[in-house]
């Protein structure tokens, strides 16, 4: 799949604007604005959670969704010598923090950061020698005191972010900060400009939804789950590429970016519509891998799964590598074939579905 010209500005634009955990509306105005020629209805919930709908007058409901909020960090105490002390705001990994520039979202705009490192020549280089930990990574916004740093707007609970910025590599993968979970967003924006403009008709009505608070427990999910009352959802994340170095493939499965969407077995994901998306996949001849979780997903798809009685929800996965880091890679044909996948599913979803095991 080609990506027109006019989807890769709106990726580019939608990933590189910051939307962290609990403040994910400047991200999600970029993704309304694109998706609202491709649906009927654009709603927003009170916590930030945007879907565009697609026929909103039909009975039986489909939902397609991701997650848009990314990793940051918290300001959680500022110290007399005008030093900044973090906490996580989702699985931020402290292990990448040293040396990183960071904007910190205060009150009066943003001011740049870096996280702080000791040199090599001081802490020794031996076993001793201190490893990253929440409780010694800081941030030095050039201030010499606790009253500048306020002075500059930056207060305990301003929001801190990444500025890294999306780039393609090798004309082979995107690359950036929060492609968990912002390329899930683009997919779903793209199936819905793709039913537009090939004027497909669909006899339900369709909710794109794009969630917030995923990478604190699924929270916009559930939310959404509770106002929506989908019949059926399809969810979209990232999953690990566990072909490069330390990943065990024994605990993490066997999944590898250019092999093609990841399709998940968990007791969450209803078999029917598994099955459903396996059949298309082999008919349309896109290539798919399979993976397994223990208990839970981890994503999106056991918050719908869970809501309502219980919605008959499948998972479809990206393969991503170094997850939750600013240099997170996908595969462009990947990420063609998660939107294809689920377009030509959707056209074979019909309200008369048998949906009941037995």
């Amino acid at each position: 799949m080609k990506f027109e010209k006019k989807s890769l500005k709106f990726l580019e634009k939608y990933l590189n604007t910051s939307s962290p955990t609990g403040y994910e509306h400047e991200g999600q105005k970029v993704w309304m604005d694109y998706i609202k020629p491709y649906v009927d209805k654009i709603e927003v919930d009170h916590y930030g959670t945007c879907y565009g709908i697609i026929n909103p007058e039909a009975e039986f409901k489909v939902v397609i969704e991701a997650h848009a909020d990314e990793i940051s960090w918290y300001v959680n105490y500022i110290t007399d010598d005008g030093l900044i002390y973090v906490i996580r705001n989702g699985g931020s990994d402290q292990t990448i923090a040293p040396s990183k520039i960071v904007h910190i979202h205060g009150e009066k705009g943003i001011i740049k950061g870096v996280f702080g490192w000791p040199a090599i020549h001081t802490r020794g280089a031996n076993q001793n020698e201190p490893v990253p930990k929440i409780e010694n990574i800081f941030i030095d916004c050039g201030a010499t005191t606790k009253k500048e740093v306020e002075e500059m707007g930056i207060y305990v609970g301003c929001m801190i972010t990444y500025p890294d910025e999306f780039f393609e590599m090798n004309d082979r993968y995107f690359v950036c900060r929060a492609l968990d979970n912002r390329i899930g967003g683009f997919m779903i924006a793209e199936v819905a400009r793709l039913l537009k403009e090939n004027k497909k008709t669909i006899p339900f009505g369709l909710y794109i939804t794009n969630s917030v608070q995923e990478e604190v427990g699924l929270y916009g999910a559930d939310m959404i789950a509770d106002t929506i009352k989908p019949n059926i959802a399809i969810v979209t994340d990232v999953t690990h590429d566990t072909t490069t170095p330390m990943i065990e493939k024994k605990k993490e499965g066997d999944q590898k970016c250019g092999d093609g969407p990841v399709v998940f077995f968990a007791p969450s994901v209803h078999h029917v519509i598994r099955e459903l998306i396996i059949d298309t996949a082999k008919a349309k001849k896109i290539p798919f891998q399979r993976a397994a979780a223990s208990r839970a997903t981890g994503t999106d798809t056991d918050a719908f799964a869970h809501s309502n009685g219980g919605v008959p929800s499948a998972l479809i996965s990206l393969p991503l590598r170094y997850m939750h880091t600013t240099v997170e890679m996908v595969s462009k044909e990947d990420v063609g074939n998660v939107i294809q996948l689920i377009y030509e599913t959707l056209l074979k979803i019909t309200p008369e579905m048998k949906l009941k095991y037995h």
